[in-house]
């Protein structure tokens, strides 16, 4: 029985489309407990200054993970341990990485356990008192994580490279599973910290189901204690940008994290849970596309095939786009329903509701942008360009930064700004409505991020001519009337259902939704539109054997 288990853990997944729904699938059950975790949180906690302190013990250990843990990730990885793979030194390689990065994470681990006083002064002085001990706690047990995770990571290029995509997507629903145990039973009796404990556990998990299938491909690694360190700088000399860039990227949160900490008290909740519900349909579209498509890219870069690659980087844009706009239109409509589902429950009032609907549409307005991003950074790293990344996300950074200080100002200096935005988004009798420009800065900076790396992919491949006018169109024309369908059916059911009670306005969003959802399918059929026929027949296929999705990547 163990046996069949992990024969089907270690199954090899082939096939742009199979891959990317099956990372899909899982990505939407792991997003579905990051769900019932955030409403776990919400209930118990409410937008208060607990739940505060708890989301800001994550921003520094997140820092330490993508600076440190990021120089040796899946992304930098992969190419390099192709080639070892084709010269018969994998084994050999990933040892030598594993004993540096470990030796190296400890220690600065153990650095920012010592240093954690000063950050909670520079990063949230209006934590005091037993606010301020807590949030030192909190993130000195945190800094097991990026340990854990970075191991798990470090672990995952393999699992990647031979395309065992069922135990990377099972990795970040256990993750979910130890936060959750941690809220129900080692909160009631830790406490606080307990929370934090959840999170270790789920770190551990993470890492602890990559183990055996690394052990099945002969590559896992042992503690060499006379490492290369040649070989180590080689993978750090080339990954520098993108550690660099994704360190700008974790700051930036946690700038605006503390810019939250300033406004009212249950702000930094607001920020984070608008986040983590926008990060749904990211996970499930761009995360998925993009990591479904990174270890193809790097072979066929790798071989030389230009063609394939930019072919490889044009089918998933195509379908990013695709997936992605439905998904910025639902967002939206649906938002205060699908706040009230996921977290109206317990301390998490209505006012609450409305301020984190409102974040959460702003945030939504650029999940196209995100998922492309993602995308495009992948393929940028499988062609070993490194720097202009790094130089686009930096750009973006601070743009997001300079936009979230003009904003936040401009928005308390000018009534009719905030007038207009706080009459949009229905929160005009809501207090300390200051929190929504943040989310705004953010979607800003990313919609740029997105057009500029898109410019300078076309610009270093000539090969990339992105037809998406067929697409975009369709996808744009299918999620209008899918929206404006969802919207009426909204005011229908308002007089069918009590809305004062969770099912009540369940039932609202769901129907609603789902009805807009089949007319919208029903528009995209009636255009003819390629990508939902590759949906559809994708779905009535085995994923891990079918053949026609391969045959029709080679196509496209």
């Amino acid at each position: 029985m163990v046996k069949k288990f992990l024969n089907f853990l270690n199954q090899e997944i082939k096939g742009l489309h199979q891959a990317a729904y099956l990372l899909a699938f899982f990505a939407l059950t792991s997003q579905i407990l990051g769900l019932v975790r955030d409403r776990l949180l919400a209930h118990y906690f409410g937008a208060s200054g607990q739940l505060d302190i708890y989301y800001a013990s994550f921003r520094v250990p997140d820092l330490i993970f993508v600076s440190i843990a990021s120089t040796v990730s899946i992304f930098v990885l992969i190419p390099y341990l192709t080639e070892k793979i084709n010269e018969g030194k994998a084994k050999e390689f990933i040892s030598n990485i594993f004993s540096v990065f470990f030796i190296t994470i400890l220690s600065v681990a153990l650095l920012f356990f010592i240093l954690m006083p000063i950050f909670a002064d520079l990063f949230f002085p209006q934590f005091n008192g037993i606010d301020k001990s807590h949030y030192i706690l909190l993130s000195r047990i945190m800094l097991l994580s990026p340990i854990l995770l970075g191991l798990s990571n470090l672990f995952a290029s393999v699992t990647q490279i031979h395309k065992r995509f069922f135990v990377y997507s099972l990795s970040p629903i256990l993750y979910n599973v130890g936060i959750i145990v941690g809220i129900l039973f080692l909160y009631p009796r830790l406490g606080l910290p307990g929370l934090v404990w959840g999170v270790i556990l789920g770190a551990f998990m993470h890492l602890l189901i990559q183990i055996p299938s690394v052990f099945d491909s002969g590559l896992l690694p042992r503690i060499v204690f006379n490492p290369d360190f040649k070989s180590f700088f080689a993978v750090v000399k080339n990954s520098i940008p993108r550690t660099i860039a994704l360190s700008l990227s974790n700051v930036v949160i946690l700038i605006l994290v503390s810019f939250a900490s300033r406004v009212a008290t249950g702000s930094i909740s607001i920020f984070n849970l608008s986040f983590n519900l926008q990060s749904v349909p990211l996970s499930i579209i761009g995360v998925s596309y993009s990591i479904a498509a990174f270890p193809t890219l790097a072979n066929y870069f790798t071989a030389g095939d230009r063609g394939k690659f930019v072919s490889h980087i044009i089918i998933s844009a195509r379908h990013i786009i695709f997936w992605s706009i439905p998904a910025i239109f639902l967002f939206i409509v649906l938002r205060a329903q699908i706040v009230r589902s996921v977290l109206g429950s317990g301390m998490f009032g209505w006012e609450e509701t409305r301020l984190t609907a409102a974040a959460l549409a702003l945030f939504s307005f650029s999940i196209l942008a995100q998922s492309l991003v993602l995308l495009f950074v992948r393929g940028y790293y499988a062609a070993g360009i490194t720097k202009i990344p790094l130089i686009i996300n930096t750009i973006s950074s601070m743009l997001i930064v300079f936009l979230s200080i003009f904003l936040i100002n401009f928005y308390e200096s000018n009534i009719y700004f905030r007038d207009f935005f706080e009459s949009l988004l229905r929160i005009e009798d809501v207090s300390n409505t200051t929190i929504i420009m943040l989310p705004l800065a953010y979607s800003i900076g990313m919609i740029l991020n997105a057009i500029l790396l898109w410019v300078f992919f076309n610009k270093y491949f000539e090969e990339f001519k992105l037809s998406i006018k067929e697409s975009f169109f369709d996808s744009l024309a299918g999620s209008f009337f899918m929206g404006f369908t969802t919207f009426q059916f909204l005011k229908v059911f308002a007089e069918v259902f009590d809305l004062n009670t969770f099912l009540g306005i369940f039932l609202q969003g769901l129907l609603a939704g789902l009805i807009g959802i089949m007319f919208g399918i029903l528009i995209l059929v009636l255009l003819g539109n390629k990508e939902i026929r590759t949906a559809w027949a994708v779905l009535h296929q085995r994923m891990w054997r079918t053949r026609v999705l391969g045959r029709e990547q080679e196509n496209l």
